[in-house]
């Protein structure tokens, strides 16, 4: 392992978002990119946060958060739908690896959110594999609807903010980590037009920034 400090949850978050401020005034610094930095990290890794999100291409975790080698624990699924592979990383991540921070990351024109909505207007589920993605993000759908909420943004985030719970109920370890103030959990929602990434959710990370309705 690196002899890199832990930061503290908070200083952990207000990492990554600075690296995205960067990234939407178009002035990134690409920190730890370097062939130093990868002599650096080959005798082990110390990331600062666990990236949950998206699989979708326009996604890159370290691009948008203006990071490098080693900043990052990233875990990648279609619509970030949870499973036992998921909640296996996630948790190696902060119990193995010590990372401060937990981000499940979603974003609009979500492909597996629109899916579901379209599977419940028409009926229609895809097949495959794909439709286990569809039918995990369709509860989320649902609990938007019942909420009022039926724009795709409130979709979305309601989707990053079950999520964010999923986590915290289906792993005792992260819970823990969270309870004794060791880990936060934040939800975040990404536009693709201005490259922002917007806070929706919060677990753990006491914040001024206000939380998206």
């Amino acid at each position: 392992m690196t002899d890199i400090q832990t930061p503290t949850p908070r200083a952990a978050f207000e990492l990554l978002l600075a690296g995205n401020q960067r990234f939407v005034a178009g002035t990134p610094e690409h920190p730890n990119q370097d062939a130093a930095r990868r002599a650096e990290i080959t005798p082990g890794q110390q990331p600062f946060a666990v990236l949950f999100g998206c699989s979708d291409s326009r996604l890159a975790a370290e691009i948008i958060f203006d990071r490098g080698l080693g900043d990052l624990f990233v875990v990648r699924t279609a619509g970030h739908v949870t499973g036992p592979e998921v909640l296996g990383s996630v948790e190696y991540g902060v119990d193995v690896l010590g990372c401060p921070l937990v981000v499940v990351l979603g974003h609009d024109s979500c492909g597996a959110v629109g899916a579901a909505c379209a599977a419940l207007e028409d009926g229609v589920s895809p097949g495959g594999y794909v439709r286990d993605v569809v039918e995990r993000v369709t509860p989320s759908v649902l609990a938007a609807r019942a909420a009022g909420r039926v724009e795709p943004q409130e979709i979305l985030a309601e989707h990053v903010r079950n999520t964010v719970d999923l986590l915290l109920d289906r792993s005792r370890v992260l819970a823990e980590k969270v309870a004794a103030g060791q880990t936060a959990v934040v939800g975040l929602c990404y536009r693709l037009a201005d490259g922002s990434a917007q806070l929706v959710a919060s677990r753990g990370l006491e914040t001024a920034l206000p939380t998206a309705s």
